[in-house]
């Protein structure tokens, strides 16, 4: 990034998923702020996707807590772009950027960053478009697929990057046109041309630097529709129970708190696990794991989902047709077990294992997989170990990988705050059992539905 700097060109981030590319690009700002003082101070703009606002804000309090960031996505922000100078980082997201295009483009950035810079491939898109118009004397694009698969997606990102070093885009615009029958000659010199603006290292080539199982938890942030089901059904369940609880007291009131806490739980994975008319609907979380799949198997690598709910499964399911990512499944209906699992092993096409927690939390052995995701987390430790620990165990070659995702601002985020103090807590709400529930008391109930 240093070198891109000193020669004015862009350049694009590609490290395999997991290897730390946000954390990399906050050292870099942070340097850059450290090495150019307040005084001599310009803002720095990070487009992300919506899903990933909330996961570079805490990043940044964690990495580089100097940093002053200004999170510029909210329906509240100020418009216009006067105050952004007085911010090292403006953080915003490709639906601002759009909406945000006519006075953003008058303001000269000192670093243009887009995150999962795929969203820019189409050159006719929006977003491409608003993506093109901004001022900024460094650029840089993070995207952990290799982007030299794609010739036909290069020509949008490298005309942001460095407009002009491809030529004109009918010479390579076009991912499913001309760019697809490439001859093998000009795909080489392609790729010789472009690869001192593309930084790409895999998970085997630093894994000797990495633990053996990494964990992080990913915090989703709902969109506008769901978060007002959400408040909706929040704000329902809380003059209820608190109600009932007033009147009849915690004990009595049992089924009725655990029928809550599960529908807000379902709420805040997929409008569409409350509502069946929701399911082709779009939620925080499968907007954050879709791309990371596509990602994932794209690098030939293969990833377990599971989730309590088979209902949100169905729904992955759904778009794993439509992207024509081949999968296996297994539920506590699933027969020839046995044989879905020898499939995934084995074959090489099948990426993708989705797998109820219930059904196929332990007593399996998955290490074809090296990375996991946990849909909606048991909220006991123990639980969530043993789905990771079906590839995380004796046979496994390589690091694993395991996600949760946590939807920001629900009572998901506020069960793993009391988890910390309260074990019996957490089981009360995962096992539905009656005589643990007991030791929930009032002001643990207002928490979760505050």
């Amino acid at each position: 990034m240093k070198f891109l700097r000193e020669f004015s060109f862009g350049g694009c981030l590609a490290d395999d998923m997991g290897l730390g590319k946000t954390v990399q690009v906050l050292a870099m700002l942070a340097g850059r702020t450290a090495e150019r003082g307040k005084a001599a101070r310009r803002p720095s703009l990070v487009v992300v996707p919506r899903s990933l606002v909330f996961n570079w804000l805490e990043e940044s309090k964690r990495f580089s807590p100097g940093l002053s960031i200004l999170d510029h996505s909210h329906a509240a922000r100020t418009k216009g772009g006067e105050h952004l100078a007085d911010y090292d980082v403006v953080l915003t997201t490709y639906g601002t950027l759009r909406n945000d295009a006519a006075y953003l483009k008058d303001v000269e950035f000192d670093y243009v960053i887009l995150d999962e810079a795929h969203a820019i491939k189409n050159p006719a898109s929006e977003s491409a478009k608003a993506a093109r118009l901004l001022k900024g004397r460094h650029r840089l694009a993070l995207s952990g697929t290799p982007v030299q698969n794609h010739l036909g997606d290069l020509w949008s990102l490298f005309d942001f990057l460095n407009p002009g070093m491809l030529g004109a885009s009918s010479a390579l615009a076009g991912a499913s046109g001309a760019t697809r029958g490439i001859d093998q000659e000009t795909g080489v010199m392609l790729a010789r041309a472009l690869r001192p603006f593309i930084l790409r290292r895999t998970k085997e080539e630093v894994a000797k630097d990495l633990p053996e199982k990494l964990e992080q938890t990913i915090f989703c942030e709902l969109d506008a529709t769901q978060r007002k089901a959400y408040d909706q059904l929040k704000q329902y369940y809380r003059a209820n129970l608190l109600e009932l609880v007033a009147k009849q007291g915690m004990n009595k009131a049992k089924i009725q708190i655990l029928e809550a806490l599960l529908r807000l739980r379902q709420a805040a994975c997929h409008p569409g696990l409350i509502d069946k008319t929701k399911t082709s609907d779009s939620s925080a979380k499968l907007d954050t794991l879709l791309p990371r799949l596509s990602e994932i198997v794209e690098e030939g690598h293969k990833a377990l989902v599971f989730s309590q709910f088979t209902s949100f499964l169905a729904i992955v399911k759904k778009r794993l047709d439509k992207e024509k990512i081949t999968y296996e499944y297994l539920d506590g209906k699933t027969k020839d077990r046995q044989a879905r699992v020898d499939r995934f092993q084995t074959d090489p096409k099948s990426k993708v294992f989705l797998i109820s927690l219930k059904a196929g939390g332990v007593g399996l052995n998955l290490t074809a997989a090296d990375y996991v995701f946990l849909l909606d987390p048991w909220w006991n430790p123990a639980v969530e170990a043993q789905a990771i620990d079906r590839t995380h165990r004796i046979g496994q070659t390589k690091n694993v990988f395991a996600c949760r995702l946590i939807a920001k601002d629900t009572v998901e985020e506020k069960v793993l705050a009391l988890q910390k103090t309260k074990r019996d807590l957490a089981q009360a709400i995962i096992n539905a059992d009656n005589s643990v529930i007991s030791s929930l008391g009032r002001e643990d109930l207002e928490l979760l539905l505050a």
